[in-house]
């Protein structure tokens, strides 16, 4: 399997998360507050540059206030439909 933080899916991930971070009005300190980071560490997350695990996905799910049910679903969707185009 190949390295997975760069790949196409990576990227709608972070796009995704930050998508729905400004949907909701909410800026990247308040939610790493939240989470009790700083907000670097939502951005390098929002940049791609940092993996975010299952658990800091749920987390930032609650706070943001997504279903992380849908957002994996929509994930999952966009990359059937990039690898079908």
């Amino acid at each position: 399997m190949s390295q997975t933080i760069y790949s196409e899916r990576h990227k709608r991930l972070a796009e995704l998360l930050a998508e729905k971070r400004k949907t909701a009005g909410l800026t990247q300190a308040a939610v790493a507050k939240a989470m009790g980071r700083h907000q670097p560490f939502l951005a390098n997350i929002e940049n791609g540059d940092r993996r975010v695990d299952l658990i800091e996905l749920i987390d930032l799910a609650e706070i943001v206030g997504f279903n992380v049910h849908e957002f994996i679903d929509e994930l999952k969707t966009d990359a059937e439909q990039s690898s079908n185009s």
